[in-house]
Parts: C-alpha cells; sequence; structure tokens
C-alpha cells in the first residue's frame, strides 16, 4: 500500500499577529523578521494519519509531498523524521504564487507520475489562507473520491473507513481506494520525531520535479495558471465613535438609547 501526504510550509501559526506586515502594494504578506517557516499543523496530523494506517499495514509506503522553493524541504525532512519513507518537493520558479487550482493541480500531477496510489491525505485546511480546498482539487482532477474532515482514518480490504467530523457528532463514511482524505485536527496530537528517525531522515531520499518533469507547461501553474485573481488586499480601517446618552434618570437615559438603535435600524 502507497499513501501519499501533501505537505505545506507557513509561518508558524504561534507568532503574534502583531508580528506580520502587509505589503497592499505587492498584495501579499510580508515575511517576518527571523520567523520560523512550520509544517501546517493540519498537515502534520495528517502525517500522523498516515503513520497509524502504517502501523496496523507493516511495509505500506509513505510518501510526504510538497509545492514550494528549496526551503521547502525543511518541511519534507520533519515529515521524513516523523517515519515517512521518501520526499517529493515540487520546486520550479514557474509555481510560485499558485492559488489553490494551480497549487492541486500540480501535486495531481505528481501524484499521477508517481502512480499506484492507494490512498492521498492532506490537512483539512492550510493553516495560513485556510480556504480548505486543495484536497478536493486533488480527489477531482485525479477523479478520486474525497471524504473530508477525518478524525479517524482505517484501512480494511481496499476500502477506507473514516469518521469524519461533523458540527453536532461524527459520522462513519467508507470509500473504495484509492481515494482522498482530508485529516482534521480531531485526529489527536501527532509524534514527535525520535534523535534516532531525525538521523535517518537525513538518508532517506527526496526527488526535485519541476514543471517540465511533470508534464506541464508553465503558462498553466502557478500564478500565470491561476482562476482567482486577488483584487485588493488590505488591512480594514477600524473606526470607533463613542455616543454618551444623556438623561436626568436611567429610564430617561434607556429611553433615549432605545429612540437611537431605533433611528439606527438596530431594532
Amino acid at each position: 500500500m502507497h499513501t501519499v501526504v501533501c505537505v505545506k510550509q507557513v509561518p508558524n501559526p504561534e507568532l503574534a499577529a502583531g508580528q506580520f506586515r502587509l505589503d497592499e502594494q505587492a498584495q501579499k504578506v510580508a515575511p517576518v523578521t527571523g520567523g520560523q517557516l512550520v509544517m501546517s499543523p493540519f498537515d502534520e496530523q495528517a502525517v500522523e494519519a498516515a503513520l497509524r494506517i502504517r502501523d496496523t499495514h507493516p511495509g505500506a509506503k509513505i510518501t510526504v509531498m510538497s509545492l514550494g522553493p528549496e526551503i521547502t524541504r525543511n518541511v519534507l525532512k520533519h515529515g521524513l523524521a516523523m517515519g515517512a519513507d521518501e520526499g517529493v518537493l515540487l520546486a520550479d520558479t514557474a509555481f510560485a504564487d499558485a492559488d489553490s487550482y494551480t497549487t492541486a493541480l500540480t501535486l495531481a500531477a505528481a501524484i499521477k507520475k508517481i502512480g499506484n496510489v492507494d490512498l492521498v491525505l492532506t490537512g483539512r485546511q492550510a493553516a495560513d489562507w485556510d480556504a480548505g480546498v486543495v484536497g478536493f482539487g486533488i480527489g477531482e482532477l485525479l477523479g478520486l473520491p474525497v471524504i473530508s474532515f477525518a478524525q479517524e482514518v482505517q484501512i480494511e480490504d481496499g476500502v477506507a473507513r473514516v469518521e469524519r467530523v461533523l458540527d453536532d457528532g461524527t459520522e462513519i463514511v467508507e470509500a473504495a481506494l484509492p481515494a482522498v482524505v482530508t485529516v482534521s485536527n480531531e485526529l489527536g496530537t501527532p509524534r514527535t520525531p525520535n534523535l534516532r528517525e531525525t538521523m535517518r531522515a537525513a538518508r532517506k531520499p527526496v526527488a526535485v520535479w519541476s514543471a517540465s518533469d511533470l508534464g506541464l507547461a508553465a503558462e498553466t501553474v502557478g500564478a500565470a495558471g491561476a482562476r482567482c485573481v486577488r483584487e485588493r488586499m488590505f488591512i480594514p480601517m477600524k473606526q470607533n465613535r463613542c455616543e454618551l446618552i444623556a438623561g436626568s434618570s436611567p429610564e430617561e437615559q434607556a429611553a433615549g438609547l432605545a429612540q437611537r438603535l431605533c433611528e439606527a435600524k438596530l431594532i
């Protein structure tokens, strides 16, 4: 059995919001000076889900895959240190500024290139933009069933049996393999790499593929092929105003407040 886990490198979610700066002209979030880049926590739980499956299916193979520049290799090393067998880095200047669609397109092409993949796992959403659609895009492009918000994933006789989270409880959903599953934080705490696995990770193979390696034209990936057009990115201006309601007694003040709320059409 072969599982591919798609992971993303993001700014550490534990960083204080005040450390981030927005470049409105470039429509980008400026990198935080000295800020740490880490694997998106939801993707880390997807790696944990793959490892738990391998615990019950010895011999299963796990590939961690990520799209990004060379520095993204660090999150692959973290996945390998957790216990994955190999890594795939999709690195090409043509991939820069990809939206959810071109990200899914590139990952799907890489999964197709690997071939004979039984299960694709992703986090329920990335911890930076929180869009939560790349996993579904991969499934759509590969023609595979998708099960979302998994808190437990079991594989039995070629079938993925998933307990998925609902607003008011959980439900069990099954899908024949190959399939795509997005993993939620309810899966639980992922394992921490030990020293032995961290040392072994340095010797595990990491393939680096470009757009041409995947058979993708440069104009179909990254910003060139993006379907989401960002018109403006800005920090909203907050304007607070305080109005004191006059009155010689609490009753008069209450009546005045009610009148003002009616005039503002709030009641």
